[in-house]
């Protein structure tokens, strides 16, 4: 995490996950939103693809990614809060509150690490619709309403619920804080 902390701030905004992009694009404007979504979404898609395919041609006796171990009601259920739970995570250690990067990332880390444990008998806790795709890709079972609902759907509803629910909740939060302290001043 801390490597990929690194390659995000030295590449000015690249991630891993559409999760994180979708939520950056959903507090933005709607052309920064299009952009996002018709393009890193896909690269992101693409990528984990390729590297699905070049982990199993070069260690073909590897695991075969997650799977949904659970009805497909209580799937999307469990990764959409798996989601929320990370994205509102990563929208509060994107603040500009004091603290090092390392401590966030380390934060970071151990939450997302939490969650997946927490899910990973019944999806596979994986909260990276890209990744998932890729290995279900390989799987030739990427096109099954399993897959586009737990996967991907239940996660994006997550991601966009998270970042609204975040505006409503820490914003007036974060405006009452700086009108208290501009009237003690």
């Amino acid at each position: 995490m801390f490597l990929f902390a690194f390659l995000t701030k030295l590449s000015k905004g690249a991630a891993y996950n559409p999760l994180t992009v979708l939520a950056a694009a959903a507090s933005g404007d709607f052309s920064r939103f299009l952009f996002n979504v018709g393009a890193r979404i896909p690269a992101q898609v693409i990528g984990c693809i390729t590297g699905v395919k070049l982990i199993i041609d070069t260690f073909p006796e590897i695991g075969v990614g997650p799977r949904l171990n659970v009805d497909i009601h209580r799937g999307a259920l469990t990764e959409g809060l798996l989601a929320f739970g990370i994205v509102t995570i990563s929208l509060g250690l994107a603040l500009k509150i004091p603290g090092s990067s390392l401590m966030k990332t380390w934060i970071s880390s151990v939450s997302k690490c939490a969650l997946h444990i927490l899910g990973a008998e019944l999806t596979g806790g994986c909260m990276n619709p890209a990744s998932v795709m890729g290995w279900a890709y390989a799987r030739g079972d990427h096109i099954t309403k399993e897959h586009i609902l737990v996967y991907w759907l239940a996660p994006m509803e997550a991601t966009l619920l998270a970042v609204w629910t975040f505006k409503l909740v820490v914003q007036p939060l974060m405006e009452d804080n700086t009108d208290f302290k501009s009237g003690a001043e």
